[in-house]
């Protein structure tokens, strides 16, 4: 469903991403390590376009995802981020009720659907419906952070996507908060294809099925997850993971 074919990605003058080639497997959990600056974000937001809103971004090579290029000329890019969702690092629920937070998206974007059925259906799926079922009118902003960021994720999983991108989701979560959505992505995986971006990498070692190491640009290291954190095949993926830098 999911690849990537020799992708740079430039800020400008500056080579953020240096020709990585990669597979994505549908229902599975990739998470991608690596120390801060290097790339990491940079890439996944690539996978939908969301480098697009950035001036000095410029990207080579392709995604490539159910047999197109996500960059060729004539691309529906709004169609294409609907079935690639991405979750951000701090929790952005809309202004806006925890009903209409999810039908906000599928309204704009006309589709068909049964409002009620919607909304619980998405929220059960995001682990939250027992918790909200009596306050669907209430502002999604009276959530506690680790609500909010599960309503982003039943807000992306209202969208019917393929893909859903993580971008170190849990990093402004406490530790409880943190275990719900690590869950939530356990259960969410037997439908989607997850993405994470995470710099916890205990977090990467309980929530994957595949590892990815990067380094200053470059994917260093590629491969199952036990593999990766026990018998990584290059120094520089056992230096980080054992602590002897970053």
């Amino acid at each position: 469903m999911l690849s990537i074919e020799n992708l740079s990605i430039f800020y400008g003058e500056k080579q953020a991403v240096f020709n990585i080639s990669s597979e994505y497997k549908d229902k599975s959990v990739t998470a991608i390590i690596g120390p801060s600056g290097c790339g990491k974000s940079t890439l996944l937001r690539s996978i939908n376009r969301m480098n697009d809103f950035i001036p000095t971004c410029r990207v080579e090579g392709k995604v490539i995802f159910e047999g197109s290029d996500v960059y060729r000329p004539g691309t529906d890019v709004a169609k294409m981020r609907r079935q690639v969702g991405m979750v951000f690092q701090k929790p952005n629920p809309f202004p806006k009720s925890i009903y209409d937070n999810i039908t906000w998206g599928p309204k704009v974007n006309g589709m068909k659907f049964n409002s009620d059925e919607l909304v619980e259906s998405s929220l059960k799926k995001a682990a939250l419906w027992d918790e909200v079922k009596d306050r669907l009118k209430s502002s999604a902003l009276a959530l506690s952070g680790g609500q909010q960021q599960r309503l982003c994720i039943a807000r992306a999983v209202a969208m019917s996507p393929k893909v859903i991108l993580m971008d170190e989701p849990c990093s402004a979560l406490d530790p409880r908060s943190t275990a719900k959505v690590e869950d939530l992505i356990g259960e969410l995986k037997a439908n989607y294809n997850i993405i994470i971006v995470t710099h916890n990498m205990q977090q990467a070692a309980r929530v994957s099925d595949r590892t990815q190491f990067f380094l200053n640009g470059y994917l260093i290291e590629d491969n199952d997850t036990k593999t990766v954190f026990t018998k990584p095949s290059k120094k520089e993926t056992e230096d980080y993971i054992t602590g002897r830098f970053g």
